[in-house]
């Protein structure tokens, strides 16, 4: 095997079981290295590189790396070139932005709004809870709107249904939380709906970048 493509607890599993040597590892990528130093897989990160030979080439790709975040990698580099396509926290000029005022009470109404005045080809609408996930589903659902949701408790099988029925066009919707959406190559996607504000802009820069490619 000259590439292998893996998540940290699965590499993991596979050294310990005795399935794997990594002693001739000459490079190493740690993708989405934002969120997966944020999200508290820095000690599985710390074991895979420990069996790593220390002769190895590392690299870090994200599509944003705030101050704290680069921090925690320095640990993983030795003598690191950082290359940005981009500055930090800024946005796709294809991406046409909008903010509505509204009473949260309201949003469910606005967004339901949207969908009839925007040409909505199809949409993902960010939540930042699971919980406000599945009542956003519910409620869409109820006033006939195709829509699926992701989030990060969906296994892989139930994921990937999930996706297959809005890349088909048969979900019209998907309501996801920034968890779930790392990584989606959903190549045409006309409207992102930010229905809980995120955090931080960070996360707002990857949202919208959903769409406007």
């Amino acid at each position: 095997v000259d590439v292998l493509i893996a998540t940290p607890g699965r590499l993991m599993d596979l050294f310990e079981r005795g399935k794997i040597i990594l002693n001739a590892c000459e490079l190493v990528v740690i993708d989405e290295a934002d969120r997966m130093l944020d999200m508290g897989f820095i000690p599985d990160i710390e074991f895979i590189c420990d069996k790593l030979p220390d002769q190895r080439q590392t690299l870090l790709f994200s599509a944003t790396m705030p101050p704290e975040i680069t921090r925690l990698s320095e640990q993983f580099l030795s003598a690191p070139r950082r290359i940005e396509v981009a500055r930090p926290s800024s946005t796709n000029d294809n991406v046409s932005q909008k903010l509505i005022d509204v009473v949260p009470m309201k949003k469910r109404e606005a967004l339901r709004d949207l969908f009839e005045k925007e040409d909505v080809t199809n949409g993902i609408i960010f939540c930042n809870r699971k919980r406000d996930i599945g009542e956003l589903l519910k409620s869409l659902h109820r006033h006939n709107y195709k829509a699926v949701s992701l989030h990060g408790d969906m296994d892989q099988h139930m994921r990937l249904r999930m996706l297959d029925q809005f890349k088909s066009g048969d979900a019209t919707y998907l309501i996801a939380s920034d968890v779930a959406a790392r990584g989606l190559d959903i190549p045409e996607v006309s409207h992102v709906f930010n229905f809980d504000v995120p955090g931080h802009p960070e996360d707002y820069v990857h949202r919208i970048g959903r769409t406007g490619r």
